[in-house]
């Protein structure tokens, strides 16, 4: 799905909470999040890998795996680095991108047809 972080969201709502509570809240929000992304896939996954902090809280990998009905992994199942995996991505699309290499094929996204990741700005 995306990439988010504290930034993108407003905790207002949350301030009645315990503090408990607001992270099981926001905890099954981001469950809940991933598991209506399904939708937007062009094929449902037999199997998620997950990487960066959230894999080290088991209650959101629990949160995951019953929500999404399949196995919920940490990446290092694999042998990849959990907590570099998402830095190694967007340097791998920044270079295609600056390459001018598609990033969005029909067979991984379903896209219509081959995409390259827009317009790069130069810097200042």
């Amino acid at each position: 799905p995306k990439s988010l972080d504290r930034h993108n969201f407003d905790l207002t709502a949350l301030a009645a909470c315990t503090p408990d509570d607001g992270a099981a809240t926001l905890t099954a929000f981001t469950a809940g999040t991933v598991a209506k992304a399904v939708r937007f896939l062009p094929s449902t996954p037999h199997e998620w890998m997950v990487c960066g902090g959230g894999r080290h809280n088991p209650v959101l990998m629990q949160m995951l795996a019953r929500a999404l009905s399949v196995p919920v992994l940490p990446v290092e199942v694999r042998g990849w680095r959990g907590d570099a995996l998402e830095a190694e991505a967007f340097a791998y699309l920044a270079a295609r991108s600056v390459l001018g290499l598609p990033l969005s094929l029909p067979e991984t996204t379903g896209v219509s047809a081959a995409m390259t990741g827009g317009v790069l700005s130069p810097a200042f």
